[in-house]
């Protein structure tokens, strides 16, 4: 990956610390942001990776696809472990045992090791402090395990334990907001993020980089098998998302709110919604309330961002 530009954010355009072999599904968006992401922070990283899609796709023993020290360790305690390596390091170094240099620790995990499951471990290693950037990979469910709802999952979308029928619409409840979760930490740094719009993304994972507090990348990941997409299609519908303000480009720096990618004028959210098999089943009234809900949210956003 050599994309004109990249070298403002990374000393090392051409190197690569997710490499080929991975056993990702055709079309994941999901590796092509973790991939990005690795681009900036380079070599010096250490990376805490939580069961899910890409713990199982990038290790299957004895291969790794990754080319930087990567641990595996279970649902719930990426930002634990994480917290564990970067205090480690820091004493390490503090005793001279180590070289003093600028080593990141990353952990990674999805929607569901994240806003569920490892919530409670992420919050705690935020209000402590932990020089570390924790990246939410988020497809809107669980998709390794047979993509079961997770509180990521949008709301009206099918899976396999919120199945609509006579009584249900899919998933009953909307998506919990964990940028603004993490936010109300106080860390420095909270972004989303969308491997759709990769120079945004490479500016957001290099300011997560250099602050020396913890910070936060929430990363839409479009998953083709889990959305019922066309595999070609997972980067139109990460834009898609974008552009309809179902997942709106935004971070937070030091307290302050700031939209990164405006698309206005917002594309109706049936633009997004339509193709996804995962909300084949809803009915015009049930996208309006989407849409109303969509544009309410749009509208809380460019208010803490002072755009009204």
């Amino acid at each position: 990956m050599r994309l004109k530009g990249l070298e403002l954010y990374t000393e090392h355009p051409e190197a690569e610390f997710a490499v080929s072999g991975h056993r990702a599904c055709q079309g994941c968006a999901e590796i092509l942001g973790l991939r990005m992401a690795l681009k900036v922070f380079g070599k010096d990283t250490i990376m805490a990776m939580a069961t899910g899609c890409m713990e199982i796709i990038s290790t299957p023993l004895p291969t790794t696809t990754w080319t930087i020290p990567w641990i595996h360790i279970a649902f719930e305690n990426a930002a634990a472990v994480a917290s564990g390596i970067e205090s480690a390091i820091r004493i390490l170094q503090e005793k001279k045992k180590i070289e003093r240099k600028d080593i990141h620790v990353i952990a990674v995990a999805g929607d569901g090791g994240t806003s569920d499951i490892g919530l409670q471990a992420l919050s705690g290693a935020l209000e402590r402090g932990h020089k570390f950037t924790y990246i939410c990979l988020d497809n809107e469910a669980y998709m390794n395990t047979g993509i079961q709802r997770s509180s990521s999952t949008p709301y009206g979308a099918m899976t396999t334990t919120s199945p609509p029928g006579k009584k249900s619409i899919g998933q009953s409840t909307w998506k919990k907001n964990m940028p603004k979760i993490a936010a109300a930490h106080n860390i420095p740094y909270v972004a989303t993020a969308c491997p759709s719009y990769p120079f945004d993304l490479f500016a957001k994972i290099k300011k997560a980089r250099t602050v020396n507090d913890p910070s936060y990348i929430h990363m839409l990941s479009v998953c083709p098998t889990g959305w019922r997409i066309p595999p070609d299609l997972a980067i139109e519908y990460g834009k898609l998302a974008v552009r309809t303000g179902v997942f709106p480009l935004y971070e937070v720096e030091d307290g302050r709110y700031r939209i990164t990618y405006s698309p206005e004028p917002l594309r109706p959210v049936a633009d997004y919604i339509k193709g996804q098999g995962r909300f084949r089943h809803l009915k015009e009234e049930d996208i309006a309330l989407i849409q109303n809900r969509t544009t309410a949210e749009w509208e809380e956003l460019k208010y803490l961002c002072g755009l009204r």
